[in-house]
């Protein structure tokens, strides 16, 4: 569109409650420099413009009809028109607006180099990482390697799941109340919840518990030996939900048990900053592996492809999972083996694209291949 950009303003998470600013996690003069000659990009709304108020609250201000996945020739017809009546306009909400199949090569490529090169953290937060994974690393005697899991068992996404998990009357009572305050229109009165868990758990879409994710681990042959650094929140059930993955694997260890309270309380500020701490070291490590989707899990499988798909990134299939753990006529041995055949062609490796596929999860095609 040849549109000058404002440094983003980032969305507060329904869940997080997070009001981070871009600048306060990103490095936005290597942002504005490193993308100098592909668009201009200002920090701040220009003094000219009055009605900073209204930019991102006024429908005068905000272009909010643009579809999942537009073409390129969308913006061109319908928000750049727009843009040149008001000025300035701020496009809200920007999840996943742009395609990938039915934009300019050129387009693509520029999203890998935003992405993978533009988009760096503070230097601070770069550095706190970097003694993360070193600590890693030097757990024991001798250096050795170490997996990452990225852990998506806060209240949040259990609630927000709408799955059903384990649990006592008192606790599913609590989370019936939850998830009724947090996400009314979906809840009703949640009469039609179970068909819904259940359907939901068959088709894969429910978060792996602590328990499910020590099992499938020990099946893939990971020694109880393993170091586990574990990105997460707080796990819904504290100690008791998370006792089957540390009794099978003891080595367990988060940012929090590898650092004083002091070297991490600049970065208590904004749960962002604790969360690009987790993304580092998960992004450096040996093996990465996923729970459940999201962003976070997404770029990092993304971004460790993109550095040449030399670590692993396991990506469990959880539809499957949960067909294995619900059988209880199906033995251990036949078990290892239904999960290792499941799972060969889901570590990380280079695999087709197609349309509409996350172009974050998979750049192969778009920002790897010359022809």
């Amino acid at each position: 569109m040849n549109v000058t950009l404002i440094i983003p303003l980032m969305k507060q998470d329904q869940i997080w409650k997070d009001q981070t600013r871009f600048e306060d996690v990103f490095d936005v003069d290597l942002f504005i420099n490193y993308l100098k000659d592909d668009v201009r990009i200002v920090k701040e709304i220009p003094s000219w413009f009055t009605e900073k108020a209204e930019l991102y609250t006024s429908i005068r201000r905000t272009v909010k009809n643009i579809p999942k996945y537009a073409s390129a020739q969308f913006y061109l017809d319908n928000v750049l028109p727009r843009i040149k009546e008001k000025r300035i306009m701020a496009l809200k909400p920007f999840v996943d607006r742009l395609g990938y199949d039915n934009v300019p090569p050129e387009i693509n490529m520029l999203r890998c180099k935003v992405n993978y090169h533009a988009l760096k953290f503070l230097p601070e937060v770069e550095e706190m990482a970097d003694v993360l994974i070193a600590r890693m690393r030097n757990r024991t005697s001798i250096l050795h390697p170490y997996m990452a899991l990225h852990l998506r068992f806060e209240k949040g996404m259990v609630g927000l799941s709408f799955c059903d998990f384990v649990g006592n009357r008192h606790e599913k009572a609590m989370m019936a109340a939850y998830r009724q305050k947090e996400w009314p229109r979906r809840y009703k009165n949640g009469s039609h919840l179970w068909q819904q868990a259940l359907r939901k758990r068959k088709e894969g879409r429910c978060p792996l518990e602590p328990g499910e994710v020590a099992v499938v681990l020990m099946a893939m042959g990971y020694p109880k030996e393993t170091q586990i650094y574990v990105a997460s929140g707080q796990v819904y059930g504290g100690d008791r939900r998370m006792a089957p993955l540390r009794n099978m694997f003891p080595n367990l260890v988060t940012k929090e048990g590898l650092t004083t309270k002091e070297e991490l309380a600049p970065f208590r500020k904004h749960v962002t900053s604790l969360a690009a701490l987790d993304f580092l070291v998960c992004l450096k490590s040996d093996v990465f592996v996923m729970t459940h989707g999201g962003n976070f899990a997404k770029l990092i499988i993304g971004a460790r492809r993109y550095m040449g798909h030399r670590q692993k990134s396991i990506k469990p299939n959880k539809g499957l999972m949960a067909k294995y753990l619900g059988d209880p006529i199906l033995g251990w041995p036949a078990f290892v083996e239904d999960v290792i055949i499941t799972h060969e062609g889901r570590s990380g490796l280079p695999e087709p694209t197609f349309p509409t596929y996350d172009i974050y999860e998979n750049p192969l095609s778009h920002c790897m291949c010359r022809t």
